[in-house]
């Protein structure tokens, strides 16, 4: 993906300006395998290498990783190797690197990781552009993992309430130094597990600039081919979620009670309070289960508020209404419904609302509300336009629809303007939907008006009672799969204006187009000319010494009638001269239009098309191919006085 112009222009550059140095610290535990990839990655970096600085610290490796560093510091003198005993974690290392650090700024890498080789030079370019404390580069997993957010937008300053930032908490992202030394910002040490979030927690919170560079990956996840990541580790769960509630207590005292609070707990919820209910969970017997409950409810009996409750999806908010009110075997019978087999279909119920298939739904014996099961805010249409073709005047669209869980039964397409909306049905069978768009008679039967119509899909699942019963709808806007294609109409047929019939409202320019968010509209232009037609005609004009002169035009025009008129025309400043056509449909939609003047009035004259379908009366400005300046000019011609001005003037009209 290219990367913005405005980002590279916008930093200073020249011989006074400062360069930005950054040491990147890497924390090494027995990775050995992996040093290649990850170091190497630094060294491959497109930043000058004498503006980085390199601190692995080995943690007591007992696979020879300090010796292959300690060798690599004579082929790389911006590294330097530290060697310490064994600390039972990557805080501690990070720590000893980020005392020795130098540079302006500081990232942190995991030495089974590896860094795009331009990341570190637009990370920096981006915290200096924007005064950044803190700044993320997109996230790509690799080998099993996955990313922990999927940033696509570039921000010069976020809010860690609105933006998925704070949804990763790691810590291998780009730091100001000088703003982590004036908070004194360390990490935990000793923890294998969420030795970064009060790091990660205390840096988003307190920094006044945060930034996102997400035009190209700058960091790749890796899974090991052990299974040997910290977060796959055996972990005294109890222990673990006692330290979670420190760690929240943390952001208690930074951000008061209410939304933006909640906000952050939805997080701490997905990702700290609940994670331990799965696998980990069902290891255990009935005792530790139950240890492992005790130990969470103190966390869900301070921080579960019913709005982060319902900002759950059913399967955590049912774990978190379990522990909330001491309900033991219906929490293992969720958690065994998600972990050993997999919960029920969810269905639509005569409410309209959608539910998940877990355990003990509306048993009476049970403590468990409707609320805790209900999907239906989170049954999102996934669709997409993978063809849309003119047939004539008729708009053929093919595409794929699905309501997961719950599938789909029908589809239609909305044509929508201002309150207006009219419904075209489609066929849909096996998730896979197509129609015709005929201006004809989209209007429920009728001609569709004149004006710009938004187009989107309307998918509807039905219940146990079919068409008769409980349904659910969902919408959206048809977005093209190749946009970067459809955004050029020249280049693109499909895109390009064309005459279509209406039936008794007569024709009218019809043109595809999309919005700036990509959505695609339909244009229907009777009488203005919003969507110009023949952007491509082009001619030529050659008069012999005699005074006559043969007019040559080529153009493309989609759907033009086999009894429309096309006729050339010339205007000067007051008057209009008709001339004599002929017409002849080329290959496809190409059209060569050629006139003989005999004589004419004398004048320079400017070369039109006029284009008569019915009531639809178009004039198109005829262009050069060429002018001396390399473009496209308009067509001219000029015609000597003659003795024959008169005769011609008889056949001029405006």
């Amino acid at each position: 993906m290219p990367v913005s112009d405005d980002l590279a222009a916008a930093v200073p550059t020249g011989p006074d300006a400062a360069a930005p140095t950054v040491s990147v610290i890497m924390p090494v535990h027995n990775t050995r395998r992996y040093l290649d990839r990850s170091l190497g990655s630094v060294f491959a970096q497109t930043l000058d290498q004498r503006q980085i600085e390199v601190i692995a610290v080995d943690d007591g490796s007992t696979d020879g990783s300090a010796e292959w560093l300690t060798e690599q510091v004579r082929s790389h003198p911006n590294l330097t190797v530290l060697r310490q005993e064994a600390s039972g974690g990557a805080g501690r290392p990070r720590n000893a690197g980020l005392d020795l650090a130098t540079g302006d700024y500081v990232f942190f890498l995991d030495s089974d990781d590896r860094l795009d080789t331009e990341a570190l030079f637009w990370l920096t370019r981006t915290a200096q552009k924007n005064g950044s404390d803190v700044v993320y580069g997109r996230i790509a997993g690799a080998e099993g993992r996955g990313a922990p957010v999927d940033l696509r937008t570039t921000s010069a300053a976020v809010s860690v309430f609105d933006s998925p930032v704070y949804w990763s908490l790691a810590a291998y992202k780009l730091f100001r130094r000088a703003f982590l030394e004036q908070h004194r910002l360390r990490f935990v040490e000793g923890r294998l597990l969420a030795e970064d979030l009060p790091f990660g927690i205390t840096a988003l919170l307190r920094a006044e600039v945060v930034s996102v560079f997400a035009e190209r990956t700058c960091y790749y996840l890796h899974g090991r081919e052990d299974n040997s990541n910290a977060t796959r580790q055996d972990i005294d769960w109890c222990e673990y979620l006692d330290y979670i509630g420190t760690v929240l207590d943390r952001v208690a005292a930074e951000v008061p009670p209410g939304e933006n609070r909640d906000k952050l707990m939805v997080r701490h919820f997905h990702g700290e309070i609940l994670m331990p209910f799965g696998a980990p969970y069902l290891a255990r017997d009935e005792a530790g289960r139950r240890a492992m409950a005790e130990a969470a409810r103190p966390l869900v009996a301070r921080y579960l508020t019913d709005r982060v409750l319902a900002a759950l999806p059913p399967a955590l908010r049912l774990r978190a209404h379990c522990l909330r009110a001491g309900l033991d075997d219906e929490l293992t019978a969720v958690v065994r419904a998600d972990t050993g087999s997999r919960p029920g279909p969810p269905h639509l119920d005569d409410d309209g609302r959608v539910y998940a298939g877990y355990p003990y739904f509306r048993d009476p014996q049970r403590a468990l509300p409707d609320a805790c099961y209900d999907l239906t805010d989170r049954v999102v249409l996934r669709q997409r336009l993978v063809h849309r073709h003119w047939v004539g005047g008729v708009l053929h669209l093919r595409g794929t629809a699905d309501l997961p869980p719950l599938g789909g039964d029908t589809v239609e397409i909305l044509l929508r303007r201002g309150g207006t909306v009219h419904r075209v049905p489609a066929h849909y069978e096996d998730g896979a939907w197509r129609t015709a768009v005929d201006p004809a008679t989209a209007a429920d039967g009728g001609p569709l008006p004149a004006g710009t119509w938004g187009v989107k899909i309307a998918l509807t699942a039905h219940g146990t009672g079919g068409a008769a019963g409980a349904s659910l709808c969902r919408e959206a806007w048809l977005v093209p799969e190749h946009t970067e294609d459809a955004a050029d109409p020249a280049g693109h047929p499909d895109f390009a204006p064309r005459i279509v019939g209406r039936g008794a409202a007569g024709p009218a320019v019809a043109a595809l187009f999309l919005s700036p968010h990509g959505h695609l509209h339909l244009d229907l232009d009777r009488d203005g000319t919003s969507r110009p037609l023949g952007t491509d005609l082009r001619g030529t004009a050659h008069r012999t010494r005699s005074g006559r002169a043969t007019l040559t035009a080529h153009l493309t025009l989609p759907g033009c009638p086999a009894d429309a008129e096309l006729q050339l025309i010339l205007r000067d400043a007051t008057r209009t001269v008709a001339l004599r056509t002929t017409a002849t449909r080329d290959a496809g939609d190409h059209y060569t239009v050629r006139s003989l003047l005999r004589s004419g009035p004398p004048g320079t004259w400017r070369v039109s098309l006029r284009v008569t379908a019915g009531p639809l009366r178009r004039e198109l400005p005829v262009h050069t191919a060429d002018d001396q300046s390399g473009g496209p000019g308009p067509l001219t011609l000029t015609v000597p006085g003659t003795g024959f001005r008169a005769r011609l003037m008889r056949r001029s009209r405006s």
